[in-house]
């Protein structure tokens, strides 16, 4: 049986692998429940800046092993939403799209939520209304180590410790970018959404590599 949906843990400012590899499916399923993952994307994004490539990461409070992801909280000891959002506007200001979308994804930084997870699943619900996709969104009630038949499962297959071309999910398709002469690959989906606006969702879609296509 063909899976009808996705398990995939919450990134921050997803990347565009991390929408590649569950745009063909009905269905959306954020895992709440895992134990969080250090060094990942759940906590960090990439944006393309006049310096080159730079990673945003958001301080968090919990130091301790073995938290699960719903219970991390955000660190705002660290002005780390003015820092972002300073990066962002350096990179995108020019952007052909920036004025269109910018104003939501500062109220959504700056909404000061508590928990890592409340963030990321509403800054990807923002995406996914911009790109104005056909998929239903849900959350975990309970850790399940493994899925069953009709789920496919993506948890903690996108890491930044390996490079995506090693995975199935993604092959770059370029497009305009406002800085380099090379074009910067699998970088934030803000990149992407600032850049072409609604183009966004026939770029990513040419970004799929084959074998989601069958």
């Amino acid at each position: 049986m063909k899976p009808f949906a996705c398990l995939i843990e919450p990134h921050y400012l997803p990347s565009l692998e991390f929408f590649c590899a569950f745009l063909n499916y009905d269905e959306l399923i954020l895992e709440k429940q895992e134990h969080y993952v250090k060094q990942s994307f759940r906590n960090r994004c990439y944006i393309n800046t006049a310096n080159g490539v730079e990673m945003l990461v958001i301080p968090l409070r919990e130091k301790r092993d073995k938290i699960l992801l719903k219970d991390i909280r955000i660190d705002y000891g660290q002005k780390w939403q003015n820092n972002h959002w300073r990066g962002i506007q350096s990179a995108y200001a020019k952007a052909p799209f920036f004025e269109h979308y910018s104003d939501y994804i500062h109220q959504i930084v700056f909404s000061n939520h508590h928990f890592l997870f409340d963030l990321n699943k509403e800054l990807l619900s923002f995406c996914l209304r911009s790109l104005k996709v056909d998929i239903t969104v849900s959350e975990t009630v309970s850790y399940e180590k493994v899925s069953v038949e009709e789920i496919c499962d993506l948890r903690s297959s996108i890491s930044p410790k390996k490079a995506y071309s090693g995975r199935s999910y993604y092959r770059p398709m370029s497009y305009y970018q406002v800085f380099g002469s090379t074009f910067a690959e699998n970088l934030s989906f803000v990149d992407l959404l600032f850049c072409e606006g609604p183009g966004a969702l026939a770029i990513l879609r040419g970004s799929q590599k084959e074998i989601l296509n069958k």
